[in-house]
């Protein structure tokens, strides 16, 4: 479904994201993992259209998408949820979501929906947003606005939007970061129930070993930009590559 051939980006002298090769399947989450500065989170920016590539495509179902930008390859089908949230802080948490909700609205680019109209004309669109509310327990709180909302409600709220996108690729940058103890598995049990759909790709940057060990049925690893063992969880993990550039065990050492 998705695809990266020789995916490179170069910030002056400095290659960030080096010839990086790789393709995803539908009903696979794979974990993107590294050190600090290993490029996983440019690489997201690379697919996703924040960066434009200096060299290499990228790829859904066969078609390239270099010549599109964020919003465009969003409408073609790839989910982004950021390190930090990316939501209209202003609005009700029930706006947000009634917000990609029409931007998901077959043709709604082209028909020039006025985002802004009044939503009592759109009940259709109020009713599959709370549908969406409720898969992520947020309807409790669908009037609040989100900039007076915890941290964790924030995440949870994101992957909401990502839903009501309903994209064929979802793409989850370090989700639980800044969450807390108690915080964190509502967004794991979340990713855990959008991987049961075997139709969808998804994509996950975690630093958290544990999470990735529970999740993934494939990890990657970048170091110095560049792809340095992809493989099944447990192999990968004790690879002597990955033990030396990720967990900073020495290959020689005993």
């Amino acid at each position: 479904m998705l695809e990266t051939r020789d995916l490179t980006i170069r910030f002056g002298g400095h290659v960030a994201v080096n010839a990086v090769s790789c393709a995803f399947a539908p009903g696979t989450l794979t974990a993107i993992v590294g050190p600090n500065g290993a490029g996983k989170t440019t690489y997201f920016n690379l697919i996703s259209g924040q960066l434009k590539a200096s060299a290499g495509a990228v790829l859904l179902n066969g078609k390239d998408l270099g010549a599109l930008g964020p919003s465009a390859r969003t409408r073609a089908g790839l989910g982004r949820a950021f390190q930090l949230t990316n939501l209209f802080p202003h609005l009700s948490v029930l706006e947000n979501v009634r917000l990609a909700v029409q931007a998901a609205t077959p043709g709604a680019h082209l028909r020039g929906l006025n985002l802004w109209s009044i939503w009592s004309d759109h009940h259709a669109l109020t009713q599959r947003a709370l549908e969406i509310l409720d898969t992520v327990a947020m309807r409790e709180r669908q009037f609040v606005p989100v900039a007076t909302l915890p941290h964790g409600d924030q995440r949870k709220l994101e992957v909401a939007l990502l839903i009501a996108l309903d994209p064929e690729v979802f793409m989850f940058d370090e989700p639980t970061a800044g969450m807390s103890a108690d915080e964190a598995p509502v967004i794991l049990n979340l990713i855990r129930a959008l991987k049961s759909d075997k139709r969808k790709t998804i994509l996950l940057v975690e630093h958290k070993m544990d999470v990735v060990r529970e999740l993934a049925d494939r990890i990657i690893v970048l170091h110095n930009g560049a792809l340095v063992a992809d493989g099944e969880p447990a192999q990968v993990i004790a690879s002597p590559v990955v033990q030396e550039a990720y967990l900073g065990v020495r290959v020689d050492a005993p």
